[in-house]
């Protein structure tokens, strides 16, 4: 019979990293493509109430923001304590909404238009009469698909 002999003493192979920088660029490309940066930048403070029912919104590009709050540190001098209004990235009044509605269906297509939602994001302490004077200025320009956000 024959015997096998065993020369040499067994040593783990060097793993091979030739690879490695090819996996690192896809896996960078894949969060470059699939991560959306914030539109906007919030000049209100807004700390969202709590909802006992929440619906999560289907497409978020069809949804335009509208935040509610008191300004924040930087602009307390100027604007005061009281809430504000805040629709893109500048401070409006309710007689401005019609505007911002008009503006943001014109961006949207023809086909996706009658599926736009306007989402209101306001602070837990703002006073119902501001949210009612947006109501009001909403319907007037038909739109009337409104979500409120919260926690």
């Amino acid at each position: 019979m024959a015997t096998f002999r065993k020369s040499g003493s067994k040593e783990v192979p060097a793993i091979k990293t030739s690879s490695l920088p090819d996996i690192v660029f896809m896996i960078l490309m894949f969060f470059m493509v699939s991560t959306s940066m914030r539109q906007s930048d919030r000049l209100v403070k807004v700390t969202l109430p709590q909802a006992s029912e929440i619906v999560k919104l289907e497409r978020k590009d069809l949804s335009s923001y509208i935040y509610v709050g008191t300004p924040m540190e930087q602009y307390r001098d100027k604007y005061g304590t009281d809430s504000r209004i805040q629709l893109n990235d500048s401070f409006r009044t309710v007689d401005e909404i019609r505007d911002f509605v008009a503006a943001e269906r014109e961006n949207l297509s023809e086909a996706d238009r009658p599926f736009m939602t306007v989402s209101i994001k306001a602070d837990q302490d703002t006073r119902m009469g501001i949210i009612t004077d947006i109501k009001q200025e909403l319907r007037r320009c038909s739109a009337l698909k409104i979500m409120y956000g919260a926690r």
